[in-house]
């Protein structure tokens, strides 16, 4: 179980990432410095970036709900 837990966190952490990452970017940080030419595909559409904001939620939700119950995973076995 807490395998399986650990595996689901490592997965939603790289998905995690990789969301954020290709968020249109507010100002100059390294958003612009990474993601300047992706910006004109993936942000040219307010419902994209709507859709990108709402995934990024669902998967932050599901990360740290995976942390909650590994926690109470690793209590248990002590």
């Amino acid at each position: 179980m807490v395998l399986g837990f650990s595996i689901a966190l490592i997965v939603f952490s790289l998905l995690l990432m990789l969301l954020v990452l290709m968020h249109k970017g507010k100002g100059g940080g390294l958003s612009d410095m990474f993601g300047g030419g992706m910006q004109s595909s993936v942000g040219g559409s307010s419902v994209a970036e709507r859709n990108l904001d709402r995934i990024t939620v669902v998967i932050g939700l599901l990360w740290f709900a995976c942390i909650i119950v590994l926690a109470l995973l690793m209590k248990a076995n002590n």
